[in-house]
């Protein structure tokens, strides 16, 4: 269904005044010229050519030119949460509410929040039968109008379109046929996983991984001389260092019979995480990925970190000290970076698990994840002032908090050689949001110092839309300065192919 105005009728008297009164004196409340009629049909998927481009045609001119040149360059991914298992296996995706909906939180949190209970959606019955996939389908199409003005709106348009090819915008009536048609793909070879792989064009793929992982899948994927991209693991340690977070002693244990390494002195457990970074650092690692309610990085002198950690083990450590041990410990992941060269990313300030039900009967990354403010400048001035002119240390800090971008994260890194502005994540890896952070940090520190795109996803078929939204987004913000006179747009087109290809390089060692 879609709306067009009524053609305007020539009022038979000048009284518009007293016409409109009449109008809504009738149940219409708008004068006949602007009253509406509404069309049955259901318009086609069709993404525009220049969507997300300037309106200005003089801008928009400039930014297609700049488009067109890293349109169909490489995908180099830097973090994301895709499983390494998925393309080792090969194996063909289930259907499409297993492929698009059930597992983005992008999705079923905006659902749930119009009433959908997860539980609509296949969350927490993986893997779906057939019926239960169609429901979750249908539950989707049927809420489709939620996503409008979402980046979820681009990207998964993007996907059915020039993925699949569907042609029909998902709605009530088209569900079913969407579905069939999304199916009948997954069912042949060239939608496997390294098929789109490959049809996606993406060269680098970062996923994140526990430190206890053996990182068999990477291992397979590299051994296997017909696999011809590069799947990397990150190293993610945050549950081994909240010595307050359940599990934590008997977590640091199995870390211990990972690395071989005796975890119950302090020392041996520095031993064991070093150790299984080497063991990351060999399966081609090249970052370590962190996120803490804070990025606070005071440090302990030993003695007293070893009497927390022994606390902490016996289940006597107070909540302060498991608090000033974890910021101490992000201390000693900087100074096993500049050791073992892995990239230090921080992206703070989230509130993991926001809804206690919710995360008992579905666990975690299930949408309720909700960021909060945090402070750079003071907190990460210990780790910076040991560690920021380092030349093997590189640090790239991502965050939600919108308020630091131009008064912290870009001062930083328009000092500190070893600092990074990482993309705009999470919930601001949007249209608008992504130009407010170019417009915030561009200024104080430039674009060599920004890391290049992050897609941070766990949907495997929105990461060319997501790389593809950013590019477009680039073009537009660099076409602007152009037409404004403060690039040329030779030095543009330079920029444009840096921040595809020589940015995230540089930023995380690729």
């Amino acid at each position: 269904m879609h709306i067009l105005p009524c053609p305007s009728r020539t009022p038979r008297s000048s009284g518009g005044a007293a016409q409109a009164s009449r109008a809504a004196s009738r149940g219409n409340p708008l004068p006949d010229r602007t009253r509406l009629r509404i069309v049955t049909s259901m318009p086609a998927l069709q993404p525009h050519p220049d969507r997300l481009l300037p309106a200005d045609p003089a801008t928009r001119a400039v930014a297609r030119r700049l488009y067109a040149l890293v349109r169909d360059l490489p995908i180099l991914s830097p973090h994301g949460h895709v499983d390494a298992g998925v393309l080792e296996r090969d194996e063909p995706f289930a259907d499409p509410a297993t492929l698009l909906v059930t597992p983005d939180h992008y999705v079923t949190r905006l659902l749930h929040a119009s009433g959908v209970p997860l539980t609509e959606l296949g969350v927490g019955a993986e893997p779906l039968d057939e019926p239960g996939a169609r429901h979750a389908w249908r539950t989707f199409c049927r809420h489709w109008p939620v996503f409008r003005g979402t980046p979820v709106r681009h990207w998964i348009e993007s996907e059915l379109a020039e993925i699949f090819g569907v042609t029909e915008r998902p709605a009530d009536g088209t569900a079913d046929a969407i579905f069939d048609q999304v199916s009948a793909a997954l069912a042949k070879d060239e939608f496997r996983p390294r098929a789109l792989f490959r049809q996606f064009g993406i060269a680098v793929l970062a996923t994140t991984d526990d430190p206890a992982d053996d990182l068999a899948a990477h291992a397979a994927l590299r051994a296997d001389t017909s696999w011809d991209r590069r799947v990397v693991p990150t190293f993610r340690p945050d549950r081994y260092l909240e010595p307050a977070a359940d599990g934590w002693a008997a977590g640091v244990a199995a870390l211990g019979r990972t690395a071989d390494v005796d975890t119950g002195t302090y020392a041996g457990y520095l031993a064991a995480l070093a150790r299984r970074r080497r063991h990351f650092v060999e399966h081609g690692a090249t970052s370590a990925d962190h996120s803490h309610a804070d990025v606070r990085t005071d440090p302990l002198d030993p003695c007293t970190a070893a009497d927390i950690y022994a606390r902490a083990l016996r289940g006597e450590a107070s909540a302060g000290e498991s608090l000033a041990f974890r910021r101490h410990m992000l201390l000693e992941m900087a100074r096993m970076s500049t050791e073992d060269g892995l990239v230090m990313t921080l992206h703070p300030g989230i509130r993991r698990n926001h809804h206690g039900p919710t995360f008992r009967a579905f666990g975690p990354d299930r949408g309720h994840d909700i960021p909060t403010g945090i402070e750079l400048t003071d907190a990460l001035r210990p780790l910076l002032e040991r560690f920021g002119t380092h030349p093997g240390f590189t640090l790239v800090v991502f965050t939600t908090d919108e308020s630091v971008f131009s008064r912290q994260l870009a001062p930083l890194a328009g000092f500190y050689p070893s600092v990074y502005v990482g993309a705009p994540w999470w919930f601001l890896d949007a249209p608008d949001a992504i130009r407010r952070w170019r417009e915030a940090v561009t200024e104080t520190t430039g674009f060599t110092r920004t890391s290049g795109f992050v897609d941070d996803t766990r949907a495997f078929c929105s990461i060319p839309a997501r790389h593809d939204m950013s590019r477009r987004l680039d073009a537009g913000h660099l076409a602007r300065l152009v037409l404004e006179h403060r690039l040329e747009e030779d030095e543009a087109a330079e920029t444009a192919l840096a921040l595809v290809t020589e940015n995230p390089r540089r930023a995380f060692k690729l």
